[in-house]
């Protein structure tokens, strides 16, 4: 694909970028609601049986995500035209899925303007070296990283730090607004949970809840990790870097199956949202399909996607994610050459 191409990509898609109040409420309400109403089954069927709790938790954390990408649109003021109305829908969104709106649009945001740079990295996104900082790391920062990597680590304890803790807390640097959302989702959160608890009791609301939160945290990070770590991406330093090739490249097409794409609002078409973030979830598809250099992008299936569990590192001279197995080959490479100078140094 030419950088002429690349460059008009973005105004194919322009025709995508408004909102529609209609569908917007439209799914909200085909959203929320089933969300609320399985919350409830949830705790009915507590006298049931718990393992058909759990199985309604997993429809239940599946309608979770999809608060989660109203909440996302939201942030990038796409869900709606007014800005008021993105806020005010965004930080409901965001009480409900434990995200303080201000603060996460303006890490999000970072995320959109520095993905993939490799000179940028640490805001918004999952944490990526590449060969050479692993090998060239103290011992305990690689320790650090691989625990950091390791799949139970990253979507099991990951959701509980982040969703849980990580998101109690302002940024350093943070403007006033920004600290007054966060405080405000803080005190929602702990208003709507102490609630709970004497409506219906602790215990069960930490049956039906937990299983929600952790499937649905897990999924959703899941989908983060590989809409960006897929084998042939796309990373460069500043100097090379472009916003284009980033978001086509550098973000991935997840073709899920239609009902899980229903359920997970469209994000796996996340190069066309990262091209132009103001395409709201329910374009995202049409802006895909009308646009035919965005049907040749990195494409990654249920199935293919699992293989993104052995990438680790990027590779910067082959272009691509390796697994530490790639480590012995560098590892062997740098030997050689060594072996190679040392005679002539003598």
């Amino acid at each position: 694909m030419t950088k002429e191409r690349l460059k008009t990509l973005k105004k194919q898609i322009s025709p995508y970028e408004k909102s529609n109040t209609k569908q917007s409420v439209f799914q909200l309400i085909n959203t929320f609601v089933p969300f609320f109403g399985l919350w409830y089954l949830a705790y009915l069927s507590l006298d049931i049986s718990y393992f058909l709790t759990l199985a309604i938790s997993v429809v239940a954390g599946g309608f979770l995500i999809r608060i989660f990408i109203i909440f996302h649109d939201c942030c990038h003021h796409s869900f709606f035209k007014n800005r008021k109305a993105n806020k005010v829908v965004g930080t409901i969104s965001g009480v409900l899925t434990i995200f303080p709106y201000s603060a996460w649009a303006h890490d999000h945001s970072v995320h959109h303007a520095t993905s993939s740079n490799l000179d940028k990295r640490g805001t918004g996104d999952i944490w990526v070296l590449t060969v050479d900082e692993y090998l060239a790391s103290p011992f305990l920062t690689r320790i650090g990283y691989r625990i950091y990597r390791n799949p139970i680590v990253m979507f099991g304890i990951g959701p509980i730090y982040t969703f849980l803790i990580k998101n109690r807390f302002n940024r350093k640097g943070a403007k006033m607004k920004e600290r007054m959302n966060t405080y405000l989702t803080n005190v929602s959160i702990v208003a709507l949970y102490t609630g709970m608890c004497f409506l219906i009791g602790w215990e069960a609301f930490v049956l039906v809840q937990a299983p929600i939160f952790l499937i649905s945290g897990a999924a959703g990070i899941w989908l983060f990790y590989v809409q960006h770590t897929f084998e042939d991406s796309y990373f460069e330093e500043d100097e090379n870097w472009e916003y284009v090739k980033a978001a086509v490249e550098g973000s991935s097409f997840y073709k899920l199956p239609k009902l899980l794409q229903w359920m997970t609002g469209n994000i796996g078409y996340h190069h066309v949202h990262h091209l132009s973030p103001r395409v709201p979830n329910y374009q995202l598809e049409a802006a895909h399909e009308n646009s035919e250099p965005l049907k040749n992008v990195p494409t990654i299936t249920l199935s293919t996607s699992l293989h993104s569990l052995k990438f680790r590192l990027w590779d910067e001279e082959k272009k691509m994610f390796v697994g530490y197995k790639g480590l012995k080959e560098k590892m062997a490479e740098k030997n050689k050459e060594k072996n190679h100078l040392t005679p002539s140094a003598k």
